[in-house]
């Protein structure tokens, strides 16, 4: 080999051993860069802290806070308002429909009241006795128109209270004397001077009687 050939491939070799320095060089480098710049990122996040917990302890945050315990406080009261007018609706409700019952079930009190007199004179007259044929005529006549009264009556819910030999109930009976009878019980109703009705269970009228002693 000659000279010149020996010299050049010594040449290569510094060449290479320049390139490979160099490249550990730029690897340290970069290395070193890489860290300055974690250490920064870490020093941000850091400071990002500490400005975050100078501002949760600074007086803007409790400002912050009075002001969401008072918004809290509104929408307590808004829903303890709600709820009482939602209560209040449903209580207007219920009697709405209990008014609503009431009046379909008790429709005809009224006419049922009126009628009253009607039949008492009707009983009445039913109680006369009746002699001649024409008298007789009249009566069946009357106590026809009596029986369908009663009947139509019935239907729309009235009912007689049942007076004689039952307990007095100041509910149902109104006792206008005493009498008495030792054959019977104390308390025992022994007369009804006028019948007393109901409808359904209303008291119309209540029942006008004696009671035993």
């Amino acid at each position: 080999m000659s000279e010149t050939t020996e010299n050049k491939n010594k040449q290569e070799e510094t060449i290479e051993q320049d390139d490979t320095v160099k490249e550990e060089a730029a690897a340290q480098a970069n290395g070193e860069v890489a860290s300055s710049n974690e250490e920064a990122s870490q020093n941000k996040e850091a400071g990002n802290e500490e400005d975050a917990s100078s501002l949760v302890e600074g007086p803007l945050v409790e400002e912050y806070k009075a002001k969401i315990a008072e918004l809290e406080a509104k929408l307590e009261e808004e829903e303890n308002r709600y709820l009482r007018l939602r209560a209040d609706f449903e209580n207007m409700r219920r009697r709405s429909q209990l008014d609503l019952q009431a009046a379909e079930k008790y429709r005809a009190q009224s006419l049922l009241m009126d009628l009253l007199p009607v039949i008492d004179n009707f009983e009445r007259a039913l109680d006369v006795k009746v002699e001649s044929e024409d008298a007789k005529n009249l009566y069946k006549g009357i106590e026809m128109v009596y029986n369908m009264l009663i009947e139509a009556a019935k239907k729309e819910g009235l009912e007689v209270i049942p007076a004689v030999d039952q307990p007095f109930d100041p509910n149902v009976h109104q006792a206008i004397m005493q009498e008495s009878d030792p054959e019977k019980e104390s308390g025992i109703v022994l007369k009804e001077f006028q019948k007393g009705y109901k409808l359904k269970d209303r008291v119309l009228r209540p029942s006008m009687v004696s009671v035993n002693e």
